[in-house]
């Protein structure tokens, strides 16, 4: 393809990695959530092809919107136990 495609997708990929890498300062285990991310962009910085790009790219953009909502019920539990310490957990 032509350079400005890659040059977006690269820019793009550098703003998804660090958007999960503030998200992952919230996740449960944020050493281990950093480490997977790291790993995961050393495997694929090889990749040449627009298409495979774009599949780990959405892919990334998958697990963004998993981890929000992991993030979400991280919390929800912890308020939910501050205001009802004797609910038992379901």
């Amino acid at each position: 393809m032509t350079a400005p495609v890659q040059l977006s997708q690269r820019l793009r990929a550098i703003k998804l990695y660090k958007e999960l890498h503030r998200l992952g300062r919230d996740y449960p285990d944020p050493q281990w959530f950093a480490k997977r991310l790291r790993g995961a962009y050393e495997k694929n910085a090889s990749l040449t092809d627009p298409t495979a790009i774009e599949k780990q790219l959405a892919l990334g953009e998958h697990v963004k919107k998993e981890v929000l909502t992991l993030i979400s019920l991280k919390k929800f539990r912890h308020l939910r136990r501050s205001y009802y310490p004797d609910d038992p957990a379901r």
